[in-house]
């Protein structure tokens, strides 16, 4: 975990991820403690509107900047975006001393509803409850988001479950999933005044068996 300094001395949680395959080519910078900028480039349109609303909504800064086959499909570099930023969460989160660690949300999106909730537990599990009616959004795949958040919750070390209760429009289900997150993400990872200085588990250490 990269440590930087604000004007008024408290620490901030940053780290940075280059991930090279055959595939993509990705890089990912972030800090926790942002106020939700981003500057974002996947070379997938839908792919990066979702990834701004992840930083706009849970007040991450996130710069991403990703190149990948596109000319085979857009397969590669959606779940390799989810490994680089979920791995630059964790990164940044360190050791998870002092932090909330658990997260939820309810998202409206006109017709739509989705029920977000997470644990920073350091064991990765997704539970997805999100079907779609038709199998694109305009150039991608509906089921690639099922991927981008499962590589997502594996790399981070989240316990995630998205549920879609309802909703008739397709962008507003993906794009409730995205917001439920970063709703969610903002939560978790807040720092916990009445405990700053441990590791919220009776372990003494997040990650392992129950």
């Amino acid at each position: 975990m990269n440590q930087a300094i604000n004007p008024d001395n408290s620490a901030t949680r940053t780290a940075s991820v280059a991930r090279r395959t055959k595939e993509t080519q990705i890089d990912v910078s972030l800090n926790l403690d942002g106020s939700g900028e981003y500057s974002v480039d996947t070379g997938i349109g839908f792919l990066d509107h979702m990834m701004e609303q992840l930083s706009r909504h849970s007040l991450i800064d996130l710069e991403l900047k990703a190149v990948g086959d596109l000319h085979i499909d857009f397969h590669h570099t959606t779940e390799d975006t989810g490994i680089a930023i979920g791995e630059a969460v964790s990164k940044a989160l360190g050791d998870r001393k002092g932090i909330r660690r658990y997260g939820d949300a309810l998202i409206p999106m006109d017709e739509t509803l989705t029920r977000v909730a997470l644990d920073c537990s350091n064991r990765p599990y997704l539970i997805w409850k999100v079907g779609f009616s038709k199998p694109k959004l305009g150039e991608m795949d509906t089921e690639l988001f099922k991927e981008w958040f499962q590589a997502f919750a594996q790399a981070a070390g989240i316990t995630l479950h998205v549920e879609n209760l309802y909703g008739e429009n397709n962008h507003h289900i993906v794009e409730s999933c995205f917001k439920g997150l970063a709703r969610s993400l903002r939560s978790a990872i807040e720092p916990d005044p009445r405990k700053a200085d441990a590791v919220p588990s009776t372990k003494g250490v997040l990650g392992g068996s129950l």
